[in-house]
């Protein structure tokens, strides 16, 4: 159903939300997506908030900036573009932290005796002096080192998120580049963020060049101009193409990145010796492809031959006898151009509108 929302096209009037995740509705470990049900300041009642995080549980102070939207099946929610998660500092948030299993080795009795035992410092407890932890009934070394190892990638997966958010990273696709980067997701955007084009379906060119300007990477930085060949050969794609010719590349390039021409030809040689793109001719034109298209392409090519040069998956079937059989069986008419006798004796054929080519395994009639 659609979801019909205040129209909200400024981020900087964008509402802020700030609370206690009382109890997470949902949750999807693979996107980030969530539903939670937050004890916000100023609302009365609980709130329904919809948006991304890659770990959530209840008990965390979540902040969100987002709009509110009307859904004909749930209500009033607000949707988040923007959510930071932190741990809480309530004895009450503390305890329902602890207690939803976020963190392994603590459930809702051993989450209540710690809280009873090192109140608002407990995560101070956890993280400083993981050895007290013993002090508590039926915590012992095995269930400690579990304790902390668990507090160490929540503390991980915080870091990487804020450090993303810091560089313009929204929260959806900073749940993505978590969910694909893991640990390495800094090192990973320090080092080269043109990966994430790369690496992530749905983040382009545009978006990882946005984050590497904001990371202090030049425009004429060799990282960014070699990721920008690709990103040229990826423009002529969508306008059909497979490849271009070096020239007609070299030109969209410069015209692309605002850099001078010698810098994308030293980001071709770099690109071509990597194997990232690919160069041979067609005709006497020396062109150059993407690496993965241009596999693909051979790919195609070596089993289309095949089928053209195998034998056939069915036993002989004689045209003049078949034909009118067909139409007899159907109640068809078949004109003149539905009779490509061919098809019963090759191995290779395709139909694309009203053309007829020779098609792997049937033939197909038209009305």
């Amino acid at each position: 159903m659609n979801v019909q929302a205040r129209p909200q096209q400024d981020s900087s009037a964008q509402e802020v939300l700030a609370g206690l995740a009382e109890r997470v509705t949902f949750h999807n470990v693979e996107n980030g997506f969530c539903v939670l049900r937050i004890k916000a300041r100023g609302h009365r009642d609980l709130v329904t908030v919809i948006g991304h995080a890659a770990s959530i549980s209840a008990g965390e102070w979540v902040t969100t900036s987002g709009e509110w939207v009307n859904d004909p099946t749930h209500g009033q929610q607000f949707k988040a573009r923007f959510m930071r998660t932190s741990a809480p500092t309530s004895i009450d948030g503390i305890e329902k932290y602890l207690g939803s299993g976020m963190i392994r080795g603590i459930g809702p009795v051993y989450a209540k005796k710690m809280v009873k035992a090192f109140r608002e410092k407990v995560f101070d407890i956890i993280e400083v002096e993981p050895e007290r932890l013993r002090e508590v009934t039926g915590i012992g070394v095995v269930r400690a080192k579990r304790i902390t190892d668990a507090w160490a990638e929540q503390k991980i997966v915080r870091e990487i998120m804020v450090f993303l958010h810091s560089h313009g990273v929204g929260t959806a696709r900073a749940v993505r580049i978590f969910k694909t980067y893991g640990a390495d997701a800094v090192q990973v955007m320090t080092e080269n963020p043109y990966r994430l084009a790369r690496d992530i379906r749905g983040i382009g060119f545009k978006t990882a060049d946005a984050i590497a300007m904001k990371l202090g990477i030049e425009k004429t930085a060799t990282v960014r101009v070699c990721a920008g060949i690709s990103y040229a050969l990826t423009e002529a794609m969508d306008n059909g193409h497979c490849g271009l010719p070096t020239n007609e590349l070299v030109s969209l390039a410069v015209e692309l990145l605002e850099v001078p021409k010698e810098l994308v030809l030293t980001a071709l040689e770099l690109e071509l010796a990597e194997g990232a793109v690919i160069a041979d001719t067609v005709g006497d034109r020396p062109c150059i492809f993407l690496g993965g298209l241009y596999r693909a392409e051979q790919v195609i090519a070596e089993r289309l031959k095949r089928l053209a040069n195998g034998k056939l998956p069915w036993p002989y079937i004689d045209p003049e006898k078949a034909l009118p059989w067909i139409e007899q069986k159907t109640g068809l008419s078949l004109a003149e151009s539905q009779m490509v006798l061919s098809h019963f004796c090759s191995g290779l054929s395709a139909h694309l509108g009203g053309l007829s080519f020779e098609s792997q395994g049937a033939f197909s009639t038209q009305r």
